[in-house]
């Protein structure tokens, strides 16, 4: 009898420690690495990712949070030369945690040379490095924005159907010196030329003169992506416009430092530069 009594309360003892531990397991965050994490876009330098959750998840990129839309919709970028590892963490309100672990695969770019550049072009004078420090700070600004507009999750179209001339990456050497790199894309066209809207957005700024890009113009597509559209000759909208994709928004022109004329399409995700041609390539959600 002593026997049995014994290997009972053993019995139970190890029940109540098992209840214990169930109940214990069920106060931690259920965490599911690899899981299914909505993501469209190429995880590849200077690609640009699109991410669809829900709308109360939180959502960071190696502890940085980003902002989830009324929608689910949040977006991230790499830069042209980012050998990072991330990892990419949606927590739910329950406490449900999907991770995904991921870093940019690596490009190549191409190298161009221009030959013939002027002098005066190639060494700016003392009141023109003023004016250019002015605009970098301006465009600083900008790119500081970070709007509650989601469309970017619509995905992007080209600006222009023309040539392209000029990639992203691209490294350049102007009489042989070599340059910052290229961070936009290039399409053919003569003065008047239109260039149209990537995707909907509100115009954030158009300065006709900045010394390097001449007629400039940023659209904000939320979330601190925009495309800025340089060397332009002209601006059909103003600061504060809403434009919607496809819609007429500028000309091509050959104002700046330019050696003829063309538009230069560029993106930021603040102030991560990435590659308009990656942009295109994302599906959105339906």
């Amino acid at each position: 009898m002593k026997v049995l009594l014994k290997g009972l309360l053993s019995v139970f003892k190890l029940r109540k420690i098992y209840a214990l531990f169930i109940v214990s397991l069920s106060t931690l965050p259920v965490i599911s690495a690899q899981a299914e994490i909505q993501l469209s876009g190429e995880i590849k330098q200077g690609g640009l990712v699109i991410g669809k959750t829900h709308t109360n998840d939180v959502v960071t990129l190696n502890e940085k949070v980003l902002p989830v839309s009324k929608h689910g919709d949040y977006v991230f970028a790499f830069s042209r030369d980012d050998k990072t590892q991330y990892t990419l963490t949606i927590t739910s309100p329950t406490g449900t945690v999907e991770t995904q672990t991921f870093t940019p695969e690596k490009r190549d770019y191409k190298i161009s040379r221009v030959e013939g550049i002027s002098k005066k072009i190639m060494n700016p004078n003392k009141k023109a490095n003023i004016r250019a420090g002015e605009d970098r700070a301006e465009m600083v600004k900008v790119r500081k924005i970070s709007s509650d507009l989601t469309d970017f999750s619509q995905g992007f179209i080209a600006p222009r159907s023309s040539r392209i001339t000029g990639v992203y990456g691209s490294q350049r050497f102007y009489n042989g010196i070599p340059k910052n790199p290229h961070f936009g894309v290039d399409y053919s066209g003569q003065i008047g030329a239109p260039v149209t809207a990537p995707a909907s957005g509100t115009v954030l700024l158009w300065v006709p003169d900045m010394f390097y890009s001449g007629g400039t113009l940023v659209i904000d597509h939320g979330h601190g992506i925009t495309s800025n559209f340089l060397h332009l000759s002209a601006s059909m909208v103003k600061a504060g416009d809403k434009v919607k994709q496809g819609q007429v928004i500028a000309k091509v022109g050959n104002s700046g430092r330019v050696t003829g004329p063309h538009l230069d399409w560029r993106m930021n995700w603040h102030k991560v530069r990435f590659d308009p041609q990656l942009a295109m390539k994302i599906i959105p959600f339906k």
